[in-house]
C-alpha cells in the first residue's frame, strides 16, 4: 500500500510571463536567428568534431582513397540536404501545435485526429512515446560525446596530454550540470554570438582547404555516393552508421520552433549553419585526401599549429553550449510529459521571469549527470560513444517521419499519392541508416535501446495506471450535481463556517473525495466552496481569456461554485495565480486566506486485471516518490489540508 498525490492528474497554471509565440513577434528576426544558432544548432553544429573522424576510423574495410572520400562526402552532403534542409526545415516544422513543436506536440496532434481507429491511434501514440524516450537517451549521450570530441583536440595539439582528456571532460560536465539550477540567464545571451563565431571559424577553416583543392567540390554530386555503393556495397552500407552522426541534433529544429519561430530557424540554417557545415566537411575531406593519416582527427588538423589551442578552446565552448541545449530540452520534454499525464508530478523550477521555456527539473538533471559521467568513464572516447549515438538519432528520425505524414494526411488532407512518395522516400533513407546502426548494438548501440525501452515503459505505465486510478476514482466521487442538491435539501445540513475552501478535483462534474469526507465526517462546509477542476488541453498555451470558467454548481446562491481551469502542456502549474483570474469574472473572494483541500489517494496493490503485476509495482513506486501536489501546484503549505481515500489497482 502506498500513498500517491493523485489530486489532479491534469496540471493547472497561469500563462507564462511571455509565451514563445509572443516573444517571436516582439523580437527582431535577426536577433531570433542569432539565438537559434546557440539553442537550436548547438548539437548539429558540433557534429563535425566526430562525424567524419568516426566514419574514416571505425567503418570496417573503409580506406581513405579518393573514390571513398568523395563517396563519403557525397553521402554527408545529401544526408544533410535531404534530412535537415528538406524534411525538417521545409516540411516537419510546419506541423506545429499552436506554435510549439517536438515529439510531444506530435503526440498532441495525433490525439486531435478524429477519424482514426483506436488501435491505430494508440500505436502512433506509443511510437511518439518511444521517440520521446529516445530523446532522453540523446540527452545522456550528447553531452558526453560533444565534450569528449572537443577535448580530444588535445591529442592533436599535444599528444602527451591524451591521458587528461577524460578527467577534463568530467570536470567540464560536472560544472555544466551543477550550474543548471541557476538557469542559462545572462550566460545564455552569449550562446548565439559564440556559436556564430564557431560557425564562421568552421566555414573559414574548411574554405581554406577547399580553395587549395577545389576538386573536392565534385563530392557534391550524388553520383559519387551512388558509385560508392556500387563499388563496395558492404563498406558503404556500414559507413551509413557513422555518416548519420552529421545530422545529430536535427530534431531540435522541430522542438524549438516555439522559442524562435519557423522563419528565424530557417534563415539561420540556410544563411549560416548549412554553408558552414558543408564547407567544413569538404575541407576535412580535402585534408584527408592530401594526407590519409589526418583521418584520425580531420577536424582539428584543419587548423595550423598556432591555431590548435584557440580552436580547442572554441570547440570546447561550442560543445558545452550544445550540451546545455540538449539538457534544457530534456527538462522541457519532462515537463511536457508531466503535463500530458505520462509522468508523475516532479519538482519543476522556472529559472526565468521572462522566458517560459527556461525550466530546471532536479530529478532529471541528476539522473542525466550520473548517466553522462558513466558514459564518459565507460566508453572513454567520442569514437567509442558514436556507436551508441546512431541508434538514438535514427530511431527518432524514423518515428518523426511516420507521425508527421499521418498528421499531414489526416489533419491537412494531403493527397495520398504525395504522402506515399514523401514518406516512402524518407523512410527508405532513414531505415537504411537505422539498419546500419543496428550492426553496432553489441559495441554500444545497446545503451540507447535500453534507455529508450526503459523510459517508454515508465511513461506508458504511469499513463495506464493513472487511467485506472482516474476511472475508479470517478466511480467513488459520484456526480457533483447530486451532491450539491443533496446538501441543499438535507434535513441535517452541514454547519457553514466562515472562509473560502478550494477543493482541487481531477475530474469534471464529479465530487472531490475531500469534499465528501469533510461533509460526512466533519459535518461542516465553508461559506464559500470552490470545486476547482484543472484540465490539460492538447495545446502548448491557453490564453488567459479562455483559461477560467465559473458556474454556480446547479444551485444558485448556495455559496458553492464550480471552476474549470484549462492549461496547455507548456504552461506553468500555479493554482493561486489561476484563482486570481476569478475576480475578473465577478467572483470576488478572499483567495489569499483560502484553505486548499486535496484528495490524497492511497493505492492498494491487488491482483485485479488491467496492468501486469510488475507494472503495478512500478506504478506504486512512482506514486510513492511523486512530488506533493501542494508543491507542484504552488499552494501555500500552511493553507493545505489533505484527506485520503483508498483505491485498488
Amino acid at each position: 500500500m502506498v500513498s500517491t498525490p493523485e489530486t489532479a492528474p491534469d496540471s493547472p497554471g497561469p500563462a507564462p510571463p511571455q509565451g514563445p509565440s509572443s516573444a517571436a513577434r516582439k523580437t527582431g528576426a535577426g536577433v531570433l536567428a542569432l539565438g537559434a544558432l546557440g539553442i537550436v544548432y548547438g548539437d548539429i553544429g558540433t557534429s563535425p568534431l566526430y562525424a567524419l573522424k568516426q566514419t574514416f576510423t571505425e567503418t570496417r574495410g573503409l580506406t581513405p582513397d579518393p573514390g571513398t572520400v568523395y563517396g563519403v562526402l557525397s553521402l554527408v552532403f545529401w544526408t544533410i540536404t535531404i534530412i535537415v534542409s528538406v524534411k525538417y526545415v521545409s516540411l516537419v516544422t510546419r506541423a506545429d501545435n499552436d506554435g510549439e513543436g517536438g515529439t510531444m506536440a506530435l503526440i498532441s496532434l495525433i490525439q486531435q485526429v478524429k477519424r482514426l481507429a483506436a488501435r491505430t491511434r494508440w500505436l502512433l501514440i506509443g511510437l511518439g512515446v518511444l521517440g520521446a524516450a529516445l530523446f532522453f537517451g540523446d540527452g545522456m549521450i550528447t553531452p558526453a560525446i560533444s565534450v569528449l570530441g572537443a577535448v580530444e583536440g588535445l591529442e592533436v595539439a599535444s599528444p602527451g596530454l591524451k591521458m587528461w582528456v577524460v578527467p577534463i571532460a568530467i570536470v567540464l560536465l560536472t560544472a555544466l550540470f551543477y550550474f543548471q539550477r541557476f538557469g542559462t540567464g545572462a550566460v545564455g545571451k552569449a550562446f548565439g554570438p559564440v556559436m556564430l563565431l564557431w560557425f564562421v571559424v568552421m566555414g573559414v577553416l574548411g574554405l581554406v582547404h577547399v580553395i587549395a583543392q577545389p576538386g573536392i567540390l565534385r563530392a557534391l554530386s550524388p553520383t559519387y555516393a551512388v558509385a560508392f555503393f556500387f563499388h563496395d556495397f558492404p563498406t558503404a552500407f556500414l559507413s551509413l552508421g557513422s555518416v548519420v552522426l552529421a545530422i545529430t541534433g536535427s530534431e531540435a529544429l522541430y522542438a524549438d520552433i516555439g522559442h524562435f519561430g519557423r522563419r528565424p530557424i530557417r534563415n539561420a540554417w540556410f544563411a549560416v549553419v548549412f554553408p558552414a557545415l558543408i564547407l567544413n566537411y569538404l575541407g576535412q575531406g580535402a585534408i584527408v585526401l592530401s594526407d590519409p593519416r589526418a583521418a584520425d582527427n580531420p577536424f582539428f588538423r584543419l587548423a595550423p599549429s598556432w591555431g590548435q589551442y584557440p580552436l580547442l578552446i572554441l570547440a570546447t565552448a561550442a560543445a558545452v553550449i550544445a550540451s546545455q541545449s540538449v539538457v534544457t530540452g530534456t527538462f522541457s520534454m519532462a515537463r511536457q510529459a508531466v503535463q500530458l499525464g505520462y509522468l508523475p508530478f516532479l519538482t519543476i523550477r522556472h529559472t526565468s521571469e521572462k522566458e517560459a521555456g527556461q525550466v530546471y527539473v532536479p530529478a532529471v538533471n541528476w539522473v542525466l549527470f550520473v548517466a553522462v559521467i558513466g558514459l564518459v568513464i565507460g566508453f572513454g572516447s567520442s569514437t567509442a560513444l558514436a556507436s551508441a549515438y546512431g541508434i538514438a538519432v535514427t530511431g527518432t528520425l524514423t518515428i518523426t517521419t511516420v507521425m508527421f505524414f499521418v498528421v499531414a494526411r489526416r489533419r491537412w488532407g494531403t493527397p495520398m499519392w504525395l504522402v506515399v512518395i514523401g514518406a516512402g522516400g524518407l523512410l527508405i533513407v532513414e531505415l537504411a541508416f537505422l539498419a546500419a546502426n543496428l550492426t553496432k548494438v553489441l559495441s554500444g548501440g545497446w545503451f540507447p535501446l535500453i534507455i529508450g525501452i526503459t523510459v517508454a515503459v515508465i511513461l506508458m505505465t504511469w499513463h495506464r495506471g493513472r487511467e485506472i486510478v482516474t476511472r475508479k476514482r470517478t466511480e467513488q466521487e459520484g456526480p457533483l450535481e447530486d451532491f450539491v442538491r443533496g446538501v441543499a435539501t438535507s434535513d441535517d445540513p452541514p454547519i457553514r463556517v466562515p472562509g473560502t475552501a478550494v477543493f482541487l478535483n481531477a475530474n469534471a462534474g464529479t465530487t472531490p473525495l475531500a469534499l465528501r469526507h469533510n461533509v460526512r465526517y466533519n459535518h461542516v462546509l465553508h461559506e464559500h466552496v470552490l470545486v476547482l477542476n484543472v484540465q490539460n488541453v492538447a495545446v502548448p498555451h491557453v490564453p488567459r481569456s479562455q483559461r477560467l470558467e465559473i458556474d454556480d454548481a446547479c444551485v444558485p446562491d448556495d455559496g458553492i461554485f464550480h471552476l474549470t481551469v484549462r492549461f496547455g502542456y507548456q504552461d506553468k502549474p500555479y493554482v493561486p495565480a489561476a484563482l486570481r483570474l476569478a475576480r475578473q469574472k465577478g467572483l470576488d473572494l478572499d483567495f489569499k486566506h483560502a484553505t486548499y483541500f486535496l484528495s490524497r489517494i492511497t493505492i492498494t496493490y491487488t491482483r485485479e486485471p488491467g496492468l501486469a503485476r510488475w507494472r503495478k509495482r512500478l506504478f506504486c513506486v512512482m506514486s510513492r516518490n511523486a512530488v506533493s501536489p501542494a508543491a507542484y501546484f504552488g499552494l501555500p503549505p500552511h493553507q493545505v489540508v489533505s484527506l485520503g481515500s483508498p483505491i485498488d489497482v
